[in-house]
């Protein structure tokens, strides 16, 4: 008779746990992280959504990864929701909780996990990257049905709301190495996709963040009138190694160019290898042949305070996983 008992015991903890699984409601989504060469903001428009810049950049490989999970609100949740970055509930959560406050989850709990593969605050384009895959996750897990174009939407707006960027919405959503024509939010804002670089590396070097908020307050003014000449020359050549001359051109004009980072400059011109700055932060990348990648890496492994990355350029742009 006891074993019946214990059997109906355990029997009945599956199942209330088998239900407790169908409850739950999971969904992932990625965006690519993005390096930003050269903008000119746009920021006459009364409609956040037509606000942004003109610029050129690309998407990597690495990025951000998020996963969230729906259930039904309890008793004992305090709140609607939590969020974790890379394991660990601190930090500023304003772009991911002004995304959350954009869906219906008045009577769900969610728990959102951000996976973050490079550094935040060194011209990654990471609040983007955030909001994008938030957005995105959370369209899914909700079946929200939202068109892909409305779900960046949310993130564009977010992020302008935020302040933390103008164009990486856009840019990341359609990935590659893009020309941003027409400023504004994805389905609004416009890109020119330029030569495939497949077969290229992308070699990155950061040494300390800067804020993008504190950037486009102090810098905006310097900013528009040599961007937007960039943008129109860029469209004609089409010619990636002339985006990099550009990149570090447009770093030196808005005065964003350590010691530190005009070192590497120098050095990697040396040897004749072409490269670029990473708006906002004291990073240098450099877009470089398999041939090439062992030398700038050598070169590089030189400065012992810098954090090396190594990608490729992501074409696919944010998307579900």
């Amino acid at each position: 008779m006891w074993s019946i008992y214990t059997n109906l015991y355990y029997l009945s903890q599956v199942l209330i746990f088998s239900i407790y699984v169908r409850l739950i409601i999971m969904a992932t989504a990625f965006c690519p992280a993005h390096i930003t060469g050269f903008f000119k903001a746009e920021l006459d428009k009364e409609d956040s959504k037509q606000l942004g810049s003109l610029g050129a950049g690309f998407s990597i490989q690495k990025g951000v990864k998020t996963t969230v999970s729906v259930r039904e609100k309890t008793k004992h949740d305090i709140s609607n929701f939590s969020i974790k970055v890379n394991g660990f509930e601190s930090g500023d959560m304003r772009v991911s909780e002004l995304v959350l406050s954009k869906f219906p989850i008045e009577k769900k709990f969610i728990d959102v996990t951000h996976e973050i593969d490079v550094p935040v605050g060194y011209g990654f384009g990471c609040s983007a990257a955030v909001a994008l895959s938030l957005s995105i996750a959370l369209n899914d897990a909700l079946g929200c049905e939202l068109s892909k174009i409305e779900v960046a939407q949310i993130a564009h707006d977010v992020e302008i709301d935020c302040k933390t960027g103008l164009g990486d919405v856009l840019a990341s959503y359609h990935g590659g190495f893009e020309i941003r024509v027409k400023p504004g939010a994805p389905g609004i804002g416009e890109v020119k996709k330029m030569n495939s670089m497949d077969k290229h590396d992308v070699i990155i070097i950061c040494f300390n963040p800067i804020s993008t908020k504190k950037f486009l307050k102090e810098k905006i003014s310097s900013i528009n009138g040599l961007g937007g000449k960039m943008v129109k020359k860029l469209i004609e050549s089409n010619d990636t190694e002339e985006f990099q001359d550009m990149s570090v051109k447009f770093a030196k004009y808005v005065n964003v160019i350590t010691p530190k980072m005009n070192q590497v400059i120098n050095l990697l011109h040396k040897n004749g290898i072409k490269c670029g700055v990473a708006l906002f932060g004291e990073t240098i990348f450099s877009l470089v042949t398999k041939d090439e990648k062992n030398k700038v890496k050598e070169i590089l492994k030189q400065f012992d305070d810098g954090l090396i990355i190594t990608s490729k350029i992501d074409n696919s742009g944010a998307r579900l996983q």
